[in-house]
């Protein structure tokens, strides 16, 4: 008989389930991702960590579990909410179910509640605290429980995903034997290589590989690394990588992207632009329910074009549209301006310097899971660093 599981909300609201993954208790802040697959990616995502993941699509598990697939070294969800796990996944690359995954890598989930009233009341009153229990059965202690964790509010993630000591990577995804433009055009792959070093926030592989697959040589450094550190590295450009919670949080690392910014080419992605957007003297607030899911509509308003895009984040760079019809931002680095801008709700989703080399983007160009509209931006990144070697 499968075990019952209470998934408990801070707001008191209580749902009841069944038991799915690691046997245990374990809680974060709840939010809802509406992407159809990429559940592994999701999982591995460090973005993630303080976070119970909610899928809306009613089927999960459906291909399995295939090592290849991982974003990180380890998965980083505080926990996982669906309506049904499928047990046996019909996929030739599986070696596992999802629940057998979940097991393995302990993490707590619940299913067969009704997630779409669940998302339906996230949208409404907001992620929030939440606990899920497969051992406490008495909803009035596990609300209790939610009420007292923490705000992911000010907190420090990126201290806990960041890797230890720099390293080197070398793979590629080995499936873009050839590049996409902005326009859509197909360029070879470039032959020359540009020394990249990333910051390493909670970094998915996947950007990585795009970097390789740019004909890049990348050197990852964690997250408290100097600027003085990274010059001496002499790269052609540096990368502010995604990662989880306040950028506000990770405050330490604002100087030292400072004192790069116009010295080489910087390309920010999600929390990387986040933290790019406070370096430049912006501020950055905490949406109601965040962008989680591989369908986003960003428009880019330099050529009008809507891409679809994959997004993960609860937190934004705060620019009114009233600023924005203001002409570009100046900062001690030059002027800068927006270039992209989110159809669903007119958040910030881009920045690009006027005469500083420094692109960023709030959503994720490599596309794991999700569309390849964005693939350009990492062509547009390599070609600042060959424009910076004229």
């Amino acid at each position: 008989m499968t075990k019952k599981a209470i998934l408990a909300l801070a707001d008191g609201t209580v749902l009841e389930g069944r038991a799915l993954g690691f046997e245990g208790e374990t809680s974060g802040e709840v939010v809802f991702n509406t992407a159809m697959t990429g559940y592994q990616e999701i999982l591995t995502d460090p973005s993630y960590k303080g976070q119970m993941v909610l899928m809306t699509c009613p089927h999960i598990g459906n291909y399995g579990i295939s090592p290849e697939d991982s974003e990180s070294r380890r998965t980083w969800a505080e926990g996982f909410i669906v309506t049904e796990a499928t047990r046996r996944p019909s996929n030739w690359r599986s070696e596992l179910s999802l629940h057998a995954y979940l097991v393995h890598h302990r993490i707590v989930g619940i299913e067969g509640i009704d997630t779409r009233y669940l998302t339906r009341h996230l949208r409404t009153h907001g992620s929030q605290a939440g606990v899920i229990s497969h051992v406490d059965g008495n909803p009035d202690n596990l609300v209790a429980k939610a009420k007292a964790l923490p705000s992911i509010s000010g907190r420090d993630l990126v201290g806990t995903v960041t890797c230890d000591s720099a390293y080197q990577w070398e793979e590629g995804t080995g499936s873009w034997p050839q590049r996409l433009s902005a326009s859509g055009s197909v360029n070879p792959i470039p032959t020359q290589r540009f020394h990249v070093v990333v910051y390493d926030f909670g970094v998915k592989q996947n950007i990585l590989r795009r970097l390789v697959d740019e004909g890049c040589a990348v050197t990852v450094v964690p997250a408290s690394t100097t600027a003085e550190t990274v010059q001496a590295m002499n790269p052609d450009g540096v990368l502010l990588s995604n990662g989880p919670g306040d950028p506000e949080g990770a405050s330490y690392t604002i100087p030292h992207i400072q004192d790069l910014i116009g010295w080489r080419p910087i390309m920010g992605i999600c929390l990387g632009h986040q933290i790019l957007g406070l370096a430049l003297g912006l501020s950055s607030y905490k949406l109601k329910f965040g962008h989680h899911g591989a369908n986003h509509p960003v428009l880019d308003l330099r050529s009008r074009k809507v891409e679809i895009t994959s997004q993960n984040h609860n937190f934004a760079v705060r620019l009114s549209s009233a600023e924005r019809a203001n002409g570009p931002l100046n900062t001690p680095w030059g002027p800068f301006e927006p270039t992209h801008v989110s159809l669903n709700d007119e958040c910030l989703e881009g920045l690009v310097g006027k005469t500083a080399p420094v692109l960023s983007v709030q959503y994720h160009p490599e596309a794991s899971p999700g569309p390849h509209d964005a693939s350009y931006l990492f062509g547009q990144f390599r070609a600042m660093m060959e424009q910076a070697h004229v």
